[in-house]
């Protein structure tokens, strides 16, 4: 079938609005009519810095209504409305032990060759091979294919343009808080980068029952909603270290990095209380971390890296997201601005520079 998808045609370009053929589901999958989807630093990051087959399309945070399933899926039907999320095998140690998002074939379902893992083309253009499947869905499209695991089913009454944002960007910071740290009520938590991951962080720090939330970063506006959100302290680190004004009150029990510089992970991890616990989330590809194991080991710190829902299933946190949202505790409307799909080659401009904070892209069907 023809859809019309965001491409990319070198690595850093732009986007331009172009027409591909999508493939027939096969029976493990589903088609999904796309009515939103997120913008996500991933995007950007494997966009401006990874060579990929051209032409491509990214896009990972997709939010939609099934319209056809394969013979073998069980789990949904057409009509149901569903948030797309990772991919993962369902088959290897750790998607049995219910951590999919530390799949062990993660890099290869999510981010090889853009093809399905038989090898063949979900994508198109001309004939030719396109790169999709990117995170099991390449959501940058009116259409996309998915499979019953990397999609939630959630009730038809949310508003998927905000539930789109559970693909991947609130999941990951809240998911860092309430699955990977699995924070103590009444502890307390420093959140580094105060971006649409970090203010995530944020309010699942408040939701936990944390005694003392902090929230650092450089931009004024963002601090000021991280206030709002659920920060009882701000730290601008534009003019302030950050480590020595926790350093002064004993540092923290929890240390949530989102701000994707390995400076600042660092950081995260010297604010640290002893017996603290750090949660590192930013993207930095092709980077490394230097840490001192002495500081570790005379602290007794705990260093975590951390995907997508961390350690537990994406689809039960996207749920319990949800009812947060509904219960008035994950305001995630104020992290959220919505798009037109057609000026998704503005929308990432703005995103490079950080004008926008979190951007949620309207497909066309819905004008």
């Amino acid at each position: 079938m023809q859809i019309t998808a965001a491409v990319a045609h070198a690595s850093g370009g732009p986007l331009g609005i172009e027409t591909l053929e999508l493939d027939d589901p096969r029976p493990d999958e589903i088609l999904v009519r796309l009515d939103a989807t997120g913008l996500c630093h991933t995007d950007l990051a494997i966009l401006d810095q990874v060579p990929l087959r051209w032409p491509a399309v990214l896009g990972h945070e997709g939010a939609g209504v099934v319209v056809r399933v394969g013979a073998s899926v069980r789990a949904l039907a057409p009509g149901d409305h569903v948030v797309l999320v990772a991919a993962s095998c369902g088959d290897c140690a750790s998607c049995r032990g219910g951590q999919p998002s530390y799949c062990l074939c993660y890099q290869s379902l999510n981010l090889g060759g853009g093809r399905r893992p038989d090898g063949s083309w979900t994508h198109r253009q001309h004939g030719r091979p396109a790169f999709g499947s990117f995170f099991g869905q390449s959501s940058f499209a009116t259409y996309a294919l998915a499979t019953e695991r990397n999609a939630v089913r959630v009730d038809a009454d949310l508003p998927l343009q905000l539930m789109a944002t559970l693909g991947c960007g609130v999941l990951t910071g809240a998911g860092a808080v309430l699955n990977t740290l699995r924070v103590r009520p009444a502890s307390s938590v420093a959140v580094f980068g105060a971006g649409a991951v970090g203010l995530a962080a944020v309010m699942a720090a408040r939701i936990a029952g944390c005694a003392s939330i902090t929230a650092v970063d450089t931009r004024p506006q963002r601090l000021r909603l991280a206030a709002e959100l659920g920060a009882d302290r701000t730290i601008d680190a534009g003019d302030t270290d950050a480590v020595a004004v926790l350093e002064k009150s004993g540092g923290v029990d929890y240390a949530v990095e989102a701000a994707g510089h390995v400076a600042v992970m660092q950081q995260a991890v010297a604010a640290l209380a002893p017996g603290g616990e750090a949660a590192l989330v930013g993207v930095t590809l092709g980077q490394s971390v230097r840490l001192d194991p002495t500081l570790l080991q005379s602290r007794g710190l705990t260093v975590r890296g951390t995907l997508a829902a961390g350690r537990g299933s994406p689809a039960d946190l996207v749920g319990r997201l949800a009812g947060h949202w509904r219960e008035g505790r994950l305001p995630i409307e104020r992290l959220v601005t919505v798009f037109d799909f057609a000026d998704i080659g503005t929308v990432v401009e703005r995103a490079r520079v950080g004008s926008v904070l979190k951007a949620v892209l309207r497909m066309p069907h819905l004008e």
